[in-house]
């Protein structure tokens, strides 16, 4: 991974507001930056998307609901219903155990059923007698996170807040010693100008000098 170092400082503060035509000089400097792949290819710093690793059978229902399949399968819900009684005794030695496996079965069925209803209505009784005060004291709880949630929010932005004015009262104070430095850099610069134009006088006058002694000599 790439290590990026630049940063940019700026004073937006005490920096004057950039005309629409400094905006168009910047952004054809940006657009000359950027690569012909820069909307369409990811940043090299910007890590590769990981890739699902879900179970088999998450894998499975999530093919399932992608192909639009209905549901099957699942828990047989058949077990808790009311078993049918088989049919009556037979004569047959045979069919009589036939018959008295069927019951049998039946009956774990029924068993089954049973005590499904039967923890059922535990769990409905005891819904009924602690349910409201677990469901208070688990709203109790949801609201006490909410509250540190919400006070750290506002930690962060109270923090994010002071930065800024502290920022601000930096470069406040720093704005009549970076207006002084202008100036002086905008005369120091006018000064080299005089200079270099008195010199360029000088020269000339020099060259025109010369000039007029070697046509002096010439005659």
């Amino acid at each position: 991974m790439p290590l990026i170092n630049e940063w940019h400082a700026s004073l937006p503060y005490i920096d004057g507001e950039p005309g629409e035509q400094a905006r168009a000089t910047a952004q054809k400097l940006i657009s000359a930056e950027l690569s012909p792949e820069h909307s369409s290819t990811l940043h090299p710093a910007i890590p590769a998307l990981p890739g699902s690793r879900f179970s088999p059978l998450i894998e499975q229902e999530l093919a399932r609901k992608e192909a639009g399949l209905p549901l099957t399968g699942g828990i047989d819900l058949s077990r808790y219903e009311a078993p049918e009684a088989p049919e009556g005794p037979s004569n047959t030695e045979d069919e009589a155990s036939k018959a008295l496996q069927e019951w049998k079965a039946t009956l774990r069925k029924a068993y089954i059923s049973s005590s499904h209803l039967s923890m059922r209505h535990n769990n409905l009784t005891l819904l009924e007698e602690h349910g409201k005060n677990a469901w208070l004291i688990g709203n109790s709880q949801l609201e006490d996170i909410l509250r540190d949630v919400e006070k750290e929010l506002a930690d962060t932005k109270q923090a994010v807040e002071n930065v800024h004015k502290d920022r601000k009262l930096a470069q406040e104070a720093g704005h009549g010693e970076l207006a002084g430095l202008e100036d002086t850099w905008r005369r120091g610069v006018g000064s080299v100008l005089d200079v270099e134009v008195a010199a360029e006088n000088l020269r000339m006058q020099i060259l025109d000098q010369r000039r007029q002694q070697a046509q002096q000599s010439a005659r």
